[in-house]
């Protein structure tokens, strides 16, 4: 009876292994394809003058290294609770900063990507002037003075609660270490106060240019292709939104459920609310604009897709 009892104990932890490879694999693989495609837009907008001095293309540049950093940063924490690794709890807090500051500057980026759209569409003779270089930089570096103000106060009121720097036996989140209500009311307040501001933003520029797109004086193309672009920042944010209910998920699930389905939620979680929003719509978005689509083509396929369509033509 011990040697069927172990065998059968075997044999879940083989199953157990398999299944962690599994989603491992699943998981990890989108991202590193996705962290290629990123490299090569980011590759893409190093190798045109117009890309690296127009605000339009310097945001999305912006939102491609935010984007993929953040992405990374999310692989980092997700490998790390799925394979049970114990780690300090200093490494664990600068992972969660930094994870949560990415997290909010990708956020309020769409507010500013919405607001050059706006300025574009309904001030087209002021555009130059007021979406210059430098006041697009400045703008990036507000953004992420802002974001950084939640994760230094979270930092401080950790290290003012609690000075041990330990092995952590529970897998890194915001639920095992950032255990305290302060943490939560902190959580709660900028959070609000973030996608409250960019939800204002967004609907306010995209109302406004619907009302341009519809007058009869205005380049109608034009408005109707940059309300598009600021509806995609508003699902972008609609995605950023519904991954707050991440956290109460995990808060739930890490309380009333066992290990192995805590792992398993986690990956639902993290496939549907972090990769395929911080994978797709970059993608999307970049494939848009067709003076940056065909340059990108170009650089993806390694100079085949210009081959091949020299060659079509001289057939």
């Amino acid at each position: 009876m011990s040697n069927l009892n172990n065998s059968t104990s075997n044999l879940n932890q083989i199953l157990l292994l398999g299944d962690e490879v599994v989603r491992a694999f699943l998981s990890v693989t989108p991202c590193v394809i996705f962290l290629f495609v990123n490299g090569v837009m980011i590759f893409t907008l190093r190798k045109k003058t117009v890309f690296q001095e127009t605000s339009r293309y310097i945001l999305f540049g912006h939102m491609l290294w935010v984007d993929t950093l953040n992405l990374f940063m999310s692989v980092v924490l997700f490998m790390c609770a799925t394979s049970r690794v114990s780690i300090m709890k200093n490494v664990c807090l600068f992972l969660l900063v930094a994870a949560t500051t990415l997290f909010h500057v990708s956020t309020l980026n769409l507010a500013l990507m919405s607001l050059e759209r706006y300025v574009a569409i309904c001030f087209p003779l002021r555009h130059a002037n007021i979406t210059t270089y430098g006041r697009t930089h400045m703008a990036i570096g507000v953004v992420w003075a802002i974001s950084l103000i939640k994760s230094l106060s979270e930092i401080t009121v950790f290290y003012v609660t609690d000075l041990t720097n330990t092995p952590m036996n529970v897998f890194c989140s915001r639920t095992t270490l950032l255990r305290l209500q302060v943490f939560k009311n902190l959580n709660i307040a900028f959070t609000c106060i973030f996608f409250v501001s960019v939800g204002f933003v967004v609907i306010f520029t995209y109302s406004s240019i619907a009302i341009v797109a519809k007058s009869a004086s205005s380049d109608k193309v034009s408005a109707k292709k940059a309300n598009k672009t600021v509806l995609l920042h508003l699902m972008q944010l609609c995605f950023g939104a519904a991954s707050i209910l991440v956290g109460v998920i995990q808060d739930v699930i890490y309380v009333h459920a066992d290990f192995v389905t805590s792992v398993r939620v986690m990956y639902f979680c993290f496939v549907v609310f972090q990769i395929f929003p911080r994978c797709l719509s970059p993608l999307i978005y970049g494939l848009r604009d067709q003076a940056f689509s065909y340059l990108f083509k170009y650089y993806f396929t390694f100079g085949l897709k210009k081959k091949n369509s020299c060659h079509a033509e001289t057939h």
